[in-house]
């Protein structure tokens, strides 16, 4: 079955609210938070685990602290769009430590990439040793964030 969040009551919902925002919270918290006992808390977050919910647990990172000034965001237009050559593309920019994330769109270009790097000249060097090298690009446009109003990481609920 395809579980959705309408799926969920709403005590599971409230958990992956307040998960989004501190997955550092404990059972203790959540259970005194949502009134719950410390092992439904625990049950219930397994079962969101298992059915798919929550994929991963990560501590997010203030990019500038560890060097990771420059964000780009890198449009990938390729000359061949066979399933082959798309796939191909894929696996080769999620091996790159720079690419933080990799979109297929709609439009006029095949992907987005989200690239982190320190500067310019380490952009530069991705670019010209890595992101050009691989077949099949015909065009690859960037854009160069100046100021970060927003980033968040939860999902409204």
């Amino acid at each position: 079955m395809n579980e959705t969040i309408r799926d969920l009551d709403p005590t599971d919902q409230e958990i992956l609210r307040i998960l989004q925002h501190d997955a550092s919270i404990t059972h203790k918290q959540l259970s005194d938070k949502l009134h719950k006992s410390i092992a439904t808390i625990h049950e219930r977050i397994r079962k969101l685990k298992n059915l798919g919910y929550i994929l991963k647990t990560v501590a997010i990172l203030d990019r500038k602290k560890i060097n990771r000034n420059l964000i780009a965001f890198s449009q990938v237009l390729l000359n061949d769009h066979t399933a082959e050559t798309l796939k191909g593309f894929e696996d080769a920019v999620a091996k790159y430590p720079e690419v933080m994330e990799c979109f297929q769109m709609t439009g006029s270009f095949d992907f987005v990439l989200r690239v982190a790097t320190s500067d310019m000249e380490a952009y530069h060097d991705f670019y010209r040793n890595k992101l050009a090298i691989l077949p099949n690009i015909t065009t690859v446009q960037s854009f160069f964030v100046l100021s970060e109003t927003k980033s968040e990481t939860a999902y409204p609920i």
